[in-house]
């Protein structure tokens, strides 16, 4: 398909840059936020591999949805509290989180629920007892969905629920697989994060089978891209051969600036407005609220 005849684009509109990978760049109409009764759209973020920039993208893609007029709810479902901590609350510091409403009845949701510093976006944090909370979860019955449980209530408040996944492929994740309308793959453009991502497919589809029938696969996203290397541009073409369209237009670059916004506790969004991470990660919040509406 040419670029003119991608939807929305006339025959004499000029032709945009290709994305990283070559292919045409559409024409992102993003649909206005819903009038009427809410139900969010819930979103795992996940990949058993650890450094892929999955709590970059939740809470960057996050911030950048409620640029959109959307309201947004992350989930920091990880016990080394990264979410949590790149928003500015210090997990060694709660007194409540995530845990307590895993496996406590005397906790509601507000009683863990945080505000953050960007208007729309709120968090439900988490810190190491989260840990603990994978072997207790074993006796309990129906243990794959004690997290749909707690966040279905949850949906009439937000248009997105994002869910940072722990870097495992156990019990915490399929808690999030099972909660979540959508997966999102973030996958770093490195030959052994590429290896690891069959086995993620293999359990995603294990949970559609069994736990999930309604859980898709919204998209993969390139990170951590860096151009300037043989080997990224490789494993960029290949990320495309397997995954074809699955694959977002977007592509996340390598760049010091998302080290720094983790220390200042805030999206790159406001910390670097201007910068080529904040408009890929606009760029993919587009990319996901058109998915979403097409879907």
């Amino acid at each position: 398909m040419t670029s003119e005849n991608l939807p929305g684009r006339g025959a004499d509109a000029p032709a945009e840059e290709p994305d990283p990978m070559g292919r045409p760049m559409p024409e992102l109409v993003v649909p206005p936020p819903a009038e009427g009764p809410r139900r969010a759209v819930v979103i795992a973020l996940c990949n058993q591999k650890g450094g892929v920039g999955k709590t970059t993208t939740t809470i960057n893609l996050g911030a950048a949805l409620t640029e959109l007029g959307r309201r947004v709810l992350l989930v920091d479902f990880d016990p080394q509290g990264s979410a949590s901590l790149g928003l500015g609350v210090h997990p060694h510091t709660l007194e409540r989180s995530i845990y307590n409403l895993l496996l406590s009845a005397e906790y509601d949701v507000d009683d863990v629920v945080l505000p953050t510093d960007v208007p729309g976006m709120d968090l439900m944090p988490a810190n190491i007892d989260l840990s603990a909370a994978e072997v207790q979860l074993v006796g309990e019955v129906a243990r794959e969905q004690t997290l749909k449980r707690v966040l279905d209530p949850l949906r009439e408040r937000y248009d997105f629920i994002l869910i940072d996944c722990a870097p495992s492929l156990g019990l915490l994740t399929i808690n999030a697989l099972t909660a979540s309308d959508r997966v999102i793959i973030p996958l770093e453009c490195e030959y052994f994060a590429l290896r690891g991502v069959a086995l993620l497919s293999d359990t995603i589809n294990k949970v559609i089978d069994r736990l999930n029938p309604e859980l898709r696969v919204l998209g993969v996203l390139a990170t951590m891209f860096d151009g300037r290397t043989v080997h990224t541009r490789e494993v960029l073409t290949r990320v495309l051969e397997v995954f074809g369209d699955e694959v977002f237009h977007t592509v996340v670059r390598r760049t010091i600036r998302f080290p720094e916004t983790t220390v200042a506790g805030e999206p790159i969004t406001t910390y670097d407005s201007g910068s080529p991470g904040a408009a890929a990660y606009r760029m993919l919040a587009k990319e996901v609220l058109v998915r979403c509406h097409e879907g």
